[in-house]
């Protein structure tokens, strides 16, 4: 982790105690603004984006983003059900929005050909694989 991954402050603990009480789940920055709204506490929009990415950047939280006209949504990442290494991929349900982590070592070699034929580094704590899950997939038949 980066040395600012360490800066703490009173909002982001704050921020960090919120996400964790909801595991699993997708939030906006305005869903965060309003719990804190609601419990008496005023943390500014602007504030809330930066903890949020710096969260992403240290990888403690995971960001969605579905399209250029929806927000993007955050979900925190449990270190018991996460990733502890970096063979760790994110696959969205695009009908029921759950996120599935993905131990595959396989996937590696993918980005291997990519980073060798194309040029590109792939960042793996910030991929995400968007499709179908197998739950929805067989309640369309």
């Amino acid at each position: 982790m980066e040395s600012r991954a360490k800066y703490r402050t009173k909002h982001r603990d704050d921020l960090l105690s919120f996400l964790r009480t909801i595991p699993g789940q997708h939030v906006t920055a305005s869903d965060v603004q309003a719990y804190f709204k609601n419990n008496g506490k005023n943390i500014g929009t602007a504030t809330i984006y930066r903890q949020l990415d710096r969260m992403v950047d240290e990888g403690l939280v995971t960001k969605f983003t579905i399209d250029s006209t929806s927000p993007a949504c955050y979900q925190y990442l449990e270190p018991e059900t996460h990733c502890q290494d970096d063979i760790c991929y994110h696959c969205k349900c695009e009908e029921c929005g759950r996120v599935i982590h993905l131990h595959c070592h396989e996937i590696p070699e993918f980005h291997k050909h990519i980073l060798e034929h194309h040029g590109f580094e792939v960042n793996s704590m910030r991929t995400v694989y968007y499709g179908i899950c197998s739950d929805c997939a067989k309640k369309r038949g």
